[in-house]
C-alpha cells in the first residue's frame, strides 16, 4: 500500500507540475502582452519600459519566467495584478470563500441526494422507481445554466423564497443565499449519481456474495447493509468523486448567473481585462483542485477493495 501510495503521489506532482507548466505557457503565447495592459496608449520612455519588464521578469527568457512564477506560486505567492496594482493573492482570497462554500454545498446535495434517491429507485416499489427515473431523465436534461434561470425565476421572483443575488454572510447566511446556486450547480449530478447508484445497487442484489447470504438466512436488512450497499459503493465513490471535481468548473457558469463574487466570475472579469496574473492563478488553483480530488477518488476507490490491483478499474 506503502508502494502505492508513493505512486500516486509522484504522479500527482507531475500533473501538477506539467498542468502549470502548459496554463502558464498557454496564456505566455496569448495575444497581447502585460505591459500592453499596464502602459495602455501611453507612450513611455524605454528606460521605463525596461524597469518594468525586469520588474515583472518580462525580460528574461520563458523558462525562466516559469521559474519564478511556479516557485513563488508554491509560496502562495501569485505575483501582482498588472491591471488593478494588487497582489494577485489578496484579490483571490477575497472571493475564494464564496466558491468553496458553494462546491461544499453542493456536493453535500450531490452526495446525500444521490445515494439516497438511487438506493430507493433500486429497492422501492416500482411507481415509485419510475417517479424517479423521470425526474432524473429530466434533470440530466437541464443544463446548469437553464437550472439556475428557472430557479432564479420559481423561488427567487415569484416565490420569493431566496435572494436573487449576493452570497450573504456568516455561515446560515451563506447557507441560505447559496442554496439556490448551489442547487443549480448539483442538479445533473444528483440525477446522474442516482442512476448510477441504482444501477450497482441492482447489480448487488443479484451477486453471489447476496445469494449466498440470503441462503444462510441473514436478516434482509443486514445483507442489505452489509453486502448490497458497501459492495455498490466501489462505482458509487468514483461517480461521486469525478462529478465533485466537475463542480470546480461548474462555478463558472453558476456565479455568472447568480451574481455571485467567487473564483469564476474572477476568472472571467480576469480574461477580459487581460489580468495575466490572475488568469494564471485561478486557472492553476481551479485544475489543481480537479487533479487533487481525482488522485484522492483512486486512493478510496482501492482502500473500499483492497481486492482491486492499485492503478485499475472494473465497471
Amino acid at each position: 500500500m506503502a508502494g502505492y501510495l508513493g505512486r500516486q503521489f509522484l504522479s500527482l506532482v507531475v500533473l501538477l507540475v506539467l498542468s502549470s507548466f502548459l496554463i502558464y505557457g498557454s496564456l505566455f503565447l496569448a495575444p497581447g502582452s502585460p505591459d500592453a495592459v499596464l502602459f495602455g496608449n501611453h507612450t513611455v520612455s524605454p528606460a521605463v519600459r525596461a524597469a518594468v519588464d525586469a520588474q515583472y521578469h518580462l525580460n528574461e527568457p520563458f523558462l525562466v519566467q516559469y521559474w519564478h512564477w511556479a516557485t513563488s506560486a508554491l509560496q502562495g505567492n501569485f505575483g501582482t495584478s498588472i491591471a488593478f496594482r494588487t497582489s494577485v493573492a489578496g484579490r483571490i482570497s477575497a472571493v475564494a470563500g464564496t466558491t468553496i462554500f458553494l462546491v461544499v454545498y453542493a456536493s453535500v446535495l450531490i452526495t446525500f441526494f444521490g445515494i439516497l434517491l438511487g438506493v430507493i429507485s433500486a429497492l422501492g416499489p416500482r411507481k415509485l422507481d419510475g417517479s424517479i427515473m423521470v425526474a432524473t431523465n429530466v434533470g440530466t436534461a437541464v443544463p446548469t445554466f437553464v437550472a439556475s434561470v428557472i430557479l432564479i425565476e420559481v423561488f427567487a421572483v415569484k416565490l420569493r423564497w431566496f435572494p436573487v443575488i449576493g452570497a450573504g454572510s456568516g455561515f446560515f447566511g451563506r447557507l441560505y443565499h447559496l442554496t439556490l446556486p448551489a442547487t443549480a450547480l448539483a442538479l445533473w449530478a444528483v440525477a446522474y449519481l442516482t442512476r448510477v447508484t441504482r444501477v450497482s445497487v441492482r447489480d448487488e442484489l443479484h451477486s453471489d456474495p447476496v445469494m449466498t447470504a440470503t441462503a444462510r438466512g441473514l436478516h434482509p436488512k443486514v445483507v442489505i447493509a452489509r453486502h448490497v450497499i458497501r459492495n455498490a459503493l466501489i462505482p458509487i465513490v468514483t461517480v461521486t468523486g469525478l462529478q465533485i471535481a466537475g463542480l470546480i468548473a461548474g462555478t463558472v457558469i453558476v456565479e455568472q448567473a447568480f451574481g455571485l463574487n467567487g473564483l469564476g466570475q474572477l476568472l472571467l472579469t480576469s480574461v477580459e481585462q487581460k489580468d495575466f496574473a490572475t488568469v494564471q492563478a485561478v486557472s492553476l488553483i481551479l485544475v489543481s483542485a480537479f487533479i487533487v480530488t481525482n488522485t484522492l477518488v483512486d486512493i478510496l476507490y482501492t482502500m473500499l477493495d483492497p481486492r482491486i490491483r492499485p492503478g485499475s478499474r472494473q465497471a
